[in-house]
């Protein structure tokens, strides 16, 4: 347990290093600028967003265990296998790309994501940042993370949820350190006009997380989901406009109800087909990958049905929201000296699609001890004990692996 908490930990360190957590790192970084000058205020900030990243943390794990005690066989990151889901964060990321820009400021009737801007709102600003930062997390799953949670899983409540703080906790480190130490505010330039240029510059990476989302979207939910998320991201854009031109015009001294009526009226259309996303989806085929569809489809039957008979199998569990899995398909998997090692080995080559829910997947994570993706599986040609790959691969990793498995089914 110890030790599952310690990797829990490091992973969550890590974890910030990885490419799902970088759509935020915007909202980080104009904290720590904004509070240039004030330490006390900058920990403060960063003890809500660590606060932020905990609560968010025990939440998502209390929902992940009371579905795994009613019978569901989810793992981590399971909430964006709802298209529902990614289609809120969608809009969340596009409203906050919007609000980078200067298109609408938010602080001056309610408060704000992410605290820019003003002090009214920053610890409860700091606090979502800090939840917003968790749940895009949850796609990638770090080293030394991966065996802690599937560890997790497997245990009682208690010790599941003290191992999952650890990893929230690890997570939250860095930034709320760096608050503490005002040694670093002397390092950052003084607050001035250029924060401005630097704030709209940063609304692009969140631009690229909405893109990332929208793919993963229409991966997971059909060309009708991505016509619904097109037309609820205009209908917001035309909502934050709208709203941009009330504040202009209060500011002014001008009567804007009229303005904010229409921007309620705009944010109840994009709700409306929200609430229909779930029912309208239609399943796409199995998740992009480096090869072209597997020759044979994944089922625990299959795997059993095939294994032993002289060929190795390579299993690759993925999604289309897990982001590691997309650069090991590009880096390594879609490689030629990796196909042709397959070819060379007469290696059966088999995905595992989990970008919408399947108990299949989500039960074999299990078995094989990972609360998470991506999990890579070679079974050895003459049915020995499966190997399991590291999570982050290169192709020497693979070939070893794949001849590795043929030896074996030539000794026997």
């Amino acid at each position: 347990m110890l030790t599952a908490i310690a990797a829990a930990f490091l992973g969550g360190l890590i974890l910030n290093l990885m490419p799902c957590v970088f759509p935020v790192i915007s909202l980080k970084a104009l904290s720590l600028l904004r509070h240039h000058d004030r330490p006390a205020q900058a920990r403060a900030e960063g003890l809500a967003f660590l606060l932020g990243v905990v609560v968010t943390m025990v939440a998502l794990v209390g929902v992940l265990l009371l579905a795994r005690a009613g019978g569901s066989s989810v793992g981590w990151g399971f909430q964006l296998q709802s298209p529902l889901v990614i289609a809120l964060l969608i809009l969340v990321m596009l409203g906050s790309a919007l609000n980078f820009f200067g298109l609408f400021e938010v602080g001056l009737s309610v408060q704000r994501v992410g605290g820019i801007g003003g002090d009214r709102g920053g610890l409860t600003g700091s606090a979502l940042t800090g939840a917003l930062a968790i749940i895009v997390a949850t796609p990638c799953s770090a080293p030394f993370m991966a065996s802690a949670v599937g560890y997790a899983l497997t245990q009682p409540p208690v010790v599941s949820l003290i191992i999952f703080i650890s990893l929230a906790l690890g997570f939250a480190a860095p930034f709320t350190l760096i608050s503490f130490f005002p040694v670093l505010a002397k390092v950052l330039p003084a607050p001035g006009a250029w924060m401005s240029t630097l704030k709209q510059g940063l609304a692009f990476p969140m631009l690229g997380a909405v893109g990332w989302l929208i793919w993963v979207l229409e991966r997971q939910a059909g060309s009708a989901a991505l016509a619904t998320i097109l037309a609820c991201c205009l209908l917001l854009s035309f909502a934050a406009w709208l709203y941009g031109m009330a504040q202009k015009r209060q500011m002014m001294g001008r009567r804007h109800w009229a303005l904010h009526s229409a921007t309620v009226v705009f944010l109840l259309l994009v709700a409306v087909p929200l609430l229909n996303l779930n029912a309208t989806a239609t399943p796409q085929n199995s998740a992009e990958t480096a090869q072209a569809a597997a020759a044979v489809a994944w089922t625990p039957q299959n795997v059993e049905a095939i294994k032993g008979q002289g060929k190795p199998i390579l299993v690759n569990f993925t999604a289309s929201w897990c982001i590691t899995c997309q650069v090991n398909d590009r880096t390594s998997l879609s490689t030629q000296a990796v196909k042709a090692a397959m070819a060379r080995t007469d290696t059966i080559y088999m995905v595992a699609d989990s970008t919408k829910y399947n108990p299949d997947v989500e039960q074999a994570l299990s078995d094989f001890g990972r609360g998470g993706l991506p999990l890579y599986v070679v079974y050895p040609a003459d049915g020995g004990k499966p190997v399991v790959l590291p999570q982050v691969l290169t192709p020497n990793i693979v070939i070893s692996a794949l001849d590795r498995a043929t030896e074996h089914g030539k000794k026997s």
